[in-house]
């Protein structure tokens, strides 16, 4: 792993990377979605991309909200795929996130240096994300939002396509792919990820069931990351 930008040829792409190359081959899922998504799509994205990780690399684009949680929650097995040149850290607002990945996973850019980010950038990056995944989950997305091209990116790269569960107001993209058949929902994220042949052997506890047995010491267990509260449920890390 290095820390300096490298250049690399890689499925037909040319590229700049920082950080651990070795994720290029591993088996790889794109997560991607709405910067404004709701609290219920970060938390469920952020369990996702935590599970899945214990198979697949989560490839996404860096930005605030799906992409935010997806890196998170697979990290260190994720990559970045960045629409400027890695010498430039955008979004700045997730700075230590992205310098993070650059150090102990993988970010990766089609830009040499000195290239900030614009609106066709954005699109190229993510035509990578899907190009070079197995299968693209597009987490909450609009029906004119530009987490729709992933869709379009995912349809001509011939990419399986998943969607999360929505209510009738909400995501109203991901609710046409479900409706249209053009994608599958994912109702239940441990019977998906063993389908995919994940075995689960995290504890989860039931809140009230986790006080009980820990009372006031979970919430300091939360704070150092021992584990994770959300959804009235307790993982265990």
């Amino acid at each position: 792993m290095s820390s300096m930008i490298q250049n690399i040829n890689f499925n037909g792409f040319e590229l700049f990377y920082k950080g651990n190359s070795e994720l290029l081959n591993q088996p790889k899922v794109a997560i991607v979605g709405s910067r404004k998504a709701s609290k219920y799509t970060k938390e469920i994205t952020f369990l996702l991309a935590k599970k899945l990780s214990k198979k697949f690399t989560v490839i996404s684009g860096g930005a605030l909200g799906v992409d935010t949680e997806a890196h998170k929650g697979a990290y260190p097995n994720t990559i970045f795929v960045s629409p400027s040149s890695l010498d430039m850290i955008y979004p700045k607002s997730n700075e230590n996130l992205i310098k993070n990945i650059y150090k102990n996973s993988l970010a990766i850019s089609e830009y040499e240096k000195n290239y900030k980010p614009y609106k066709h950038t954005f699109l190229q990056r993510n035509r990578i994300i899907v190009s070079l995944s197995n299968f693209v989950i597009i987490a909450e997305a609009n029906i004119k939002s530009g987490s729709m091209r992933s869709f379009e990116w995912a349809k001509e790269y011939d990419k399986k396509i998943y969607v999360l569960p929505h209510r009738i107001n909400e995501s109203s993209g991901t609710r046409y792919l479900a409706a249209k058949g053009e994608a599958e929902v994912i109702w239940d994220i441990d019977e998906f990820c063993k389908n995919l042949g994940i075995e689960d052997n995290q504890k989860v506890l039931n809140l009230n069931e986790a006080l009980k047995t820990y009372g006031s010491e979970l919430y300091e267990m939360e704070l150092n990351e021992k584990v994770i509260i959300k959804n009235g449920k307790v993982y265990f890390n």
